[in-house]
């Protein structure tokens, strides 16, 4: 029985995370995001397209896919399961590889944040602050998402998580790390798009 609802819950959270909401909303303005700036479809690329507002939006519809996912995480596996961890990481695999757009997506950012707020609200705080404090600091989108998902990895590392869920946030961190690649690298150059 664990199986069964291991697997379905992983299956849907990757179909739920492939919902681009950034392709969904910047539709309604005729805008194809994924041929527009960064081509990314996340809430970075559709606030410097479209503006704050709808950035905004974006955002916390992206981020409540991972949220529903944690939820039913918590809800139906137990924490200890190899399963628990892998229905962690669902929705930002299919946030970041989305079927629905040729495999390709967003940098699962916005999506791993509503992950971590439905298993700790207290950590996503806490990453949330240092997001806000390194963007503040420094203006870089990129460079507050990396800083944030860092702290936010071996706070979850030092944490009283089960052995899965680490596992699953290990995965989580990967996969956005390795979306950023591009980021550091126009970092290290000085390249890098900046807020103003």
């Amino acid at each position: 029985m664990g199986f069964i609802i291991g697997f379905l819950l992983s299956v849907f959270g990757y179909l739920l995370g492939s919902i681009l909401f950034a392709k969904i909303v910047a539709s309604y303005k005729g805008i194809d995001i994924t041929s527009v700036g960064s081509k990314s479809a996340g809430a970075t690329n559709v606030t410097r397209t479209l503006g704050k507002k709808y950035g905004a939006l974006v955002f916390l519809l992206d981020a409540f896919k991972g949220f529903l996912i944690a939820i039913l995480d918590r809800f139906y596996i137990d924490p200890s399961s190899l399963w628990f961890g892998i229905v962690m990481v669902s929705p930002v695999i299919g946030h970041i590889y989305s079927y629905r757009s040729d495999f390709k997506g967003g940098k699962g950012v916005a999506t791993a944040f509503g992950v971590v707020f439905g298993i700790s609200p207290l950590l996503a705080l806490k990453m949330f602050l240092v997001w806000a404090f390194v963007f503040y600091l420094f203006r870089y989108v990129s460079l507050a998402s990396i800083t944030s998902v860092l702290v936010g990895y071996f706070l979850f590392l030092e944490g009283d998580f089960s052995t899965s869920q680490k596992l699953g946030a290990t995965m989580i961190a990967f996969l956005i790390l390795y979306k950023h690649k591009d980021n550091v690298f126009r970092l290290l150059r000085k390249e890098e798009h900046k807020f103003k």
